[in-house]
């Protein structure tokens, strides 16, 4: 049996009408660049996660690039986040001229640990800690961070709170969506996503309308209006055919949120029936976990383990092999081998195993035995 780690084709299927439908009236109008088309997807977003507002851009990595901008954040100044996360994460951060400091993850969630959030910022200089601008918590694998521990540290030193929910569209804490939290809620339309584009893009939510007439103007190269620069911003803009399609899909989204949740339930008496106390399943501790992810822990040989899946026939992912602090290109920071214990531990160990909504029962039941062999 054939078990891959997402099949989007299956997905296609059920949508591809509609999908045409939308491409073909794009096509017709000849608008490419934002519009009637990206102004839509907006509105449904924005609703959808609770915000007041959403500004569509060109990817997840530029949301996070174009929050930071707008909120002011450049040379010299300093953004705390998680060293286990994508790149993206922690390269945004780099990008406008900041310095990343990084606090370890609670090992259930993978999320942020407040109390590690506490020890950094203490850890630091009094420069440093004035300099410090912002915090960007990772609602990592589907599930949010803890946001009111981040909220309260934020207020203590006047930070900028930008969730990276990129993974976490519809994800609930305490009754509050992904991206309604903080300052900014930076999203990812990459094609793998629970709702994901046909290429890459991205949407920023935010509450406040300064923040919000900010990112319109940032993501057109400043101009507010045509050829005027007060601001020196980029091309963030969003392309029209990927708002239609992310809209299309949208719809769906719900349904398709339901089926990861009640595929990591099945997952879960699989293990139970299996006597597989071996493996760490994923602790689901918030209010609505939309299972980007379904992350497996395996104490030791992981990677053994994802051959012999590979072997069967079963797709499976190492989110992330190397964290972030122990990156060549982030070398300068001064952080070894050590510092983040947790993050390296969740590194060496986490497997990625499938969770799509159009995987079947004989299929998980497949995977489980496959790994339950394989201790055998």
């Amino acid at each position: 049996m054939k078990v891959p780690l997402l099949d989007l084709k299956q997905q296609y299927a059920t949508i591809k009408e509609e999908i045409r439908k939308v491409t073909e009236e794009i096509y017709a109008s000849q608008y490419f660049i934002l519009g009637p088309q990206v102004e839509r997807l907006e509105k449904q977003v924005a609703e959808y996660c609770q915000a007041e507002y959403a500004v569509g851009v060109s990817s997840g990595s530029d949301a996070l690039i174009i929050a930071l901008m707008v909120a002011g954040i450049g040379a010299q100044d300093l953004v705390l986040t998680t060293p286990y996360s994508f790149f993206a994460t922690a390269g945004a951060i780099a990008r406008v001229g900041a310095r990343p400091v990084f606090a370890d993850i609670d090992p259930g969630t993978y999320n942020l640990a407040p109390v590690e959030i506490e020890q950094a910022i203490e850890n630091l200089s009094a420069d440093e800690k004035a300099r410090l601008k912002g915090i960007i918590p990772v609602h990592l694998y589907g599930q949010c961070a803890e946001m009111d521990p981040v909220l309260q540290i934020a207020a203590r030193h006047g930070l900028v709170v930008i969730e990276d929910a990129a993974q976490a569209i519809g994800s609930e804490y305490k009754g509050r969506r992904a991206g309604s939290i903080g300052d900014f809620g930076c999203f990812s339309f990459f094609p793998s996503k629970n709702l994901g584009a046909f290429g890459d893009g991205g949407i920023v939510t935010t509450s406040s309308e300064k923040l919000y007439d900010g990112l319109k103007i940032f993501r057109n190269h400043g101009a507010a209006p045509k050829y005027y620069h007060r601001f020196i911003g980029g091309n963030f803009r969003l392309d029209a055919l990927q708002a239609g399609i992310v809209s299309v899909k949208l719809k769906y989204l719900d349904n398709w949120s339901r089926a990861r949740q009640a595929n990591a339930e099945n997952y879960r008496k699989l293990f139970a029936d299996a006597g597989l106390e071996q493996i760490e399943l994923p602790l689901s501790i918030q209010d609505r976990h939309i299972y980007n992810q379904f992350v497996i822990r395996v104490a030791h040989k992981r990677n053994d383990l994802r051959q012999h899946l590979q072997q069967s026939g079963i797709g499976s992912e190492v989110y992330y092999p190397v964290p972030l602090h122990l990156q060549e290109c982030f070398k300068f920071l001064g952080y070894g081998q050590g510092d983040f214990p947790v993050s390296e531990a969740a590194a060496d160990q986490t497997l990625a195993l499938p969770i799509y909504p159009e995987l079947t029962d004989d299929q998980q039941a497949y995977v489980v035995d496959s790994i339950k062999k394989y201790f055998s």
